[in-house]
């Protein structure tokens, strides 16, 4: 299996991801982040990190 970079579209969505589930855990800014799933900074991590993965293994994306 060949693996891609990841375009900067790609990362930005992931890095973004990863940032909200981080301030939705530790309330880093001060505002209130509504929860709406339970364990809602866990998904949102998982979630950028499937976005990042499959920016490596698909071509062109």
């Amino acid at each position: 299996m060949r693996l891609n970079p990841p375009s900067i579209f790609v990362f930005l969505i992931s890095v973004l991801l990863a940032a909200l589930a981080l301030v939705s855990k530790f309330g880093a800014i001060g505002i209130n982040v509504p929860r709406y799933l339970p364990h809602q900074e866990y998904w949102l991590a998982m979630v950028a990190y499937m976005v990042l993965m499959v920016g490596n293994l698909v071509r062109g994306l």
